[in-house]
């Protein structure tokens, strides 16, 4: 299956302490990167955020944010810490004994006492697995995204490899008219000069000439390029740098052809030939 390395997803869960929130982005690049962006409380995940992502995707620069949003009754959840205060209280009234008129303890000077107050610790491997749950759920989403994409750089693909296919025919075809051509070319220029052919060194000249033209060699490995395309675009495995080896190999093909042209019509036919490669290879660029 192909599939494009451009892609986004986003999913959202609601949990007893609040809603978490992941979006996934890729974009194209020449390897797997994997860029977490998670809030502070969430960093120990990170390794397995890193671990998932590289577990089930081949190439791709890909950003994973995620978001938590703490239930209200968290954010105002605070706690006093009952034995630094009592500590505190005890002290306050041993030393109100030395004294002849002691101040009234007041409660709220106790509580701006440092640690005196503190927010409530949250349990948060709970939560960490309900992260890790939406996570998965989410990269489900992020390849359903590149499966979408890249069936329809599949078919763009099919499209030029079966106009490709076409010029192939078409420049077999112009190979032979192209030799009865300077058949005729040629026994008329010696006409023109009074000259009369010797039959056997015409037909090594034209034996020559042909060699020079054969493209025949080219032609057949653009088939066989051309059954590679389809057999990888059936793949399940990522494709993506075979894919653009074998955009190299058309282009070399294409090169070759353009060398041995001597018409106007097979130089026409080799830059359509060189514009679909071409692309071709853009599209390939997006591939994993």
């Amino acid at each position: 299956m192909i599939r494009s390395m451009t892609g986004f997803a986003r999913v959202e869960r609601e949990t007893g302490s609040g809603r978490l929130a992941w979006e996934l982005r890729s974009v194209n690049h020449r390897y797997l990167e994997v860029s977490p962006r998670l809030p502070e409380e969430f960093r120990p995940l990170e390794p397995q955020v890193r671990e998932r992502l590289s577990r089930r995707l081949a190439r791709g620069k890909v950003e994973a944010s995620l978001r938590w949003q703490p239930a209200p009754e968290l954010q105002a959840r605070i706690e006093v810490n009952e034995p630094l205060l009592k500590a505190l209280i005890e002290t306050v009234e041993q030393v109100d004994g030395w004294l002849r008129n002691p101040a009234r303890i007041d409660g709220l000077s106790l509580l701006q006492w440092p640690g005196a107050l503190r927010e409530a610790e949250l349990d948060m491997q709970p939560l960490f697995e309900q992260a890790l749950e939406a996570l998965d759920e989410a990269i489900d989403a992020l390849l359903a995204h590149r499966a979408r994409e890249g069936a329809r750089l599949a078919e763009l693909l099919r499209e030029r490899a079966r106009a490709i296919a076409d010029l192939v025919q078409a420049l077999r075809a112009r190979r032979d008219t192209l030799m009865a051509g300077l058949r005729e070319k040629l026994l008329a220029r010696l006409q023109g000069l009074d000259l009369e052919a010797d039959p056997q060194r015409l037909e090594q000249e034209l034996a020559y000439i042909a060699q020079r033209l054969d493209v025949d060699e080219e032609l057949d490995r653009l088939d066989s390029h051309l059954a590679e395309l389809e057999q990888a675009l059936q793949a399940e495995e990522p494709v993506g740098r075979r894919l653009d080896f074998l955009m190299q190999e058309f282009n070399r093909e294409a090169n070759t052809l353009g060398s041995k042209s001597h018409d106007a019509e097979t130089t026409r036919l080799v830059v359509e030939l060189k514009v679909l490669i071409e692309q071709m290879r853009e599209q390939v660029q997006n591939i994993e």
